[in-house]
């Protein structure tokens, strides 16, 4: 019996880091990165910004109900004011337009309402922009990355070479996973975000109603 011994190649294997594999990409991983950096910010700033708004005192619309049904207008004005919070927002606003007819205080809280969602909702169409354009970045540097590879084979001639066709294709595969992995994380981000925001605003309606509530039982 005879035993064939296959030689080991004593290369190590090649390692491609990260920085490495973004150049391979070309110019199309500068936007993508741009917009990469931009999306976390946002999302970033966003998230704890969010996370403030929805913290509610369990006791906050009880301190305004005791001081409403006393006629202490002043000392729940000041609890609103002590309070740095969308919902303390708009009880000062409504509680400042009390004599008025309920209709108009509904309005004016309703109308503090859509800016303090607006105000929440400040830089989301960014991460919004970036979950579509990423991905279609990634595609144009797939174009372009082919483009090149077949632009660079047609010129080759008899002398065609992997070579000349790995840098347009490192350019089209990598440009589309960067743009892929950017959209994904800022969609899935977006989505989150835009479930805190209508978590604040349920919040803020039961708030509204609860105090128009007070008004009415005043009457």
């Amino acid at each position: 019996m005879s035993i064939t011994f296959v030689p080991l190649q004593a290369a190590e294997q090649q390692q491609i880091e990260f920085f490495e594999l973004a150049i391979k990409g070309g110019w199309v991983m500068v936007p993508i990165l741009v917009l990469s950096v931009i999306a976390v910010l946002v999302f970033v700033e966003r998230f704890f910004a969010i996370h403030r708004a929805s913290k509610v005192d369990n006791h906050f619309m009880s301190n305004i109900r005791e001081y409403l049904l006393s006629n202490r207008t002043d000392a729940a004005i000041a609890l609103c004011q002590a309070s740095a919070i969308p919902q303390a927002r708009l009880i000062e606003k409504g509680i400042k337009r009390i004599g008025a007819p309920l209709s108009d205080i509904q309005t004016a809280i309703e109308n503090e309402g859509n800016l303090e969602v607006a105000r929440l909702e400040k830089g989301l169409a960014i991460l919004a922009m970036t979950a579509g354009g990423a991905p279609m970045l990634g595609f144009l540097g797939t174009v372009t990355g082919m483009v090149r590879a077949f632009f660079n084979m047609a010129n080759a001639g008899n002398n065609l070479d992997i070579q000349l066709l790995s840098s347009g294709i490192y350019e089209a595969m990598v440009t589309t996973i960067a743009g892929l992995i950017v959209g994904v994380i800022a969609f899935f981000g977006y989505n989150l975000l835009i479930a805190q925001v209508q978590r604040v605003v349920f919040l803020l309606e039961a708030s509204t109603m609860e105090f128009m509530d007070m008004l009415y039982s005043k009457k």
